[in-house]
């Protein structure tokens, strides 16, 4: 019974336009890719899919990295972090992380983790017991809104960025705890939390603020310090994950918070209590990889990443005006990610296909991933991408469009 009921569920999205699929990566992330699609040969492949922003998930000095870590603490941690899996490599890469948000959170720890949806979890259920009140946007990240679902907490889901209506339900709520748990750049549209309207709300209503900055750190604020950094606030009331596989090309997250707070999820956080710890290497290359975020090579990537973020609005932009596409768009975007949205999902899949057949990987996205009817093109851009590529992009994206038409 389990297996036919399995089979009518994915015939069923197969008729719907949402069966996922994966490829088979050949070679080292980068924009270009050999790909083995569907069981074929495998072939050269211009990506606009990864969240490797900067560009460093290949580079040598990350690679030589690893191989130091791997050479100095074996390739794996053995245990978890709080029986024998906890290395110096950790422990050192935790002080160099709570430093970059030091200024944002002002005498804050941090506290490394495997993979940023594990952060999440452990975060919301450690947190959300049963005397807080989560207040979370509804386009949050399914890590927060699966922690959120576990927590003990009631959890209240607000409309999208409406800080008006936030107020109104932390003002009608009693709840001793309040909480409000955000993306900090929502995942699927590119743009960005309020975070100086968030927490003035948190101020006014004695509440803390979850963020998830897992697609802003590395990208904003000075150094790439992330969302919080974007707009220059400081509190303790902010709780930060960010991850360590996205800008920085590595593997992992953290969480940034009050020292009160990471005693706390020590102690209780079943996601990170009970998971071995991730390999000391890794930990090893993301303190390499913090040091080029930092400095003058991230400085430099970021400027690229953000004239090419320009140009690729431009021309999406002028891409939906030209041809009149009335019922698409192309958001405006200050980050790496740039929604082309259409609407239906047949047509984000004709043209995902299209731009395949040219040698173009950008993935169509369907529900439940976004909302019904807003189906679309998850374009990110990466440091490593050039003009010409964008160009490239554009170009072949505009004839599919265009044969689209009635």
């Amino acid at each position: 019974m389990l297996i036919e009921h399995l089979t009518r569920q994915l015939h069923e999205r197969e008729a719907q336009f949402l069966r996922r699929r994966r490829r088979v990566a050949e070679t080292a992330c980068a924009p270009q890719q050999r790909l083995t699609i569907d069981g074929g040969r495998p072939r050269e492949m211009l990506g606009f899919c990864s969240n490797d922003y900067l560009g460093l998930a290949n580079h040598p000095e990350l690679i030589a990295a690893m191989g130091e870590g791997a050479a100095l603490y074996g390739a794996g941690s053995g245990a978890s972090h709080l029986v024998s899996g906890h290395s110096r490599a950790h422990a050192d890469v935790e002080q160099a992380l709570a430093a970059t948000q030091s200024a944002t959170i002002p005498g804050c720890e941090a506290l490394f983790f495997c993979t940023g949806f594990m952060a999440n979890m452990a975060l919301l259920t450690a947190l959300g017991d049963a005397k807080a009140m989560l207040f979370s946007d509804k386009l949050n990240h399914a890590s927060l809104i699966d922690g959120s679902r576990l927590a003990k907490a009631k959890v209240l889901t607000y409309p999208h960025k409406r800080m008006d209506l936030l107020d109104a339900l932390l003002e009608s709520s009693d709840s001793p705890i309040k909480i409000i748990v955000t993306d900090a750049v929502f995942s699927m549209d590119g743009d960005i939390a309020p975070m100086d309207k968030l927490l003035a709300l948190a101020d006014k209503h004695d509440a803390y603020i979850v963020v998830d900055d897992a697609h802003g750190f590395g990208v904003l604020g000075p150094q790439g310090r992330g969302t919080l950094a974007h707009f220059g606030l400081s509190s303790q009331r902010f709780i930060l994950m960010g991850t360590l596989g996205k800008a920085l090309g590595v593997a992992g997250a953290f969480v940034a918070a009050h020292p009160t707070v990471i005693a706390w999820l020590v102690q209780s956080a079943r996601a990170y209590i009970y998971t071995t710890a991730a390999p000391p290497a890794v930990a090893h290359a993301v303190g390499v990889s913090l040091k080029l975020v930092m400095g003058e090579e991230g400085d430099r990537r970021r400027a690229h990443l953000a004239t090419l973020g320009r140009s690729l609005h431009e021309s999406l932009a002028g891409i939906v005006e030209a041809l009149a596409l009335t019922e698409w768009s192309a958001p405006d975007s200050q980050t790496p990610i740039h929604p082309f949205i259409v609407g239906d999902n047949k047509n984000a899949l004709s043209l995902a296909a299209q731009l395949d057949t040219q040698g173009l990987w950008v993935p169509a996205i369907r529900p439940p991933t976004v909302p019904a009817g807003t189906a679309r093109l998850r374009i990110t851009l990466s440091a490593s991408h050039t003009e010409a590529d964008v160009w490239r992009l554009c170009s072949v994206l505009a004839d599919a469009a265009e044969s689209m038409l009635p």
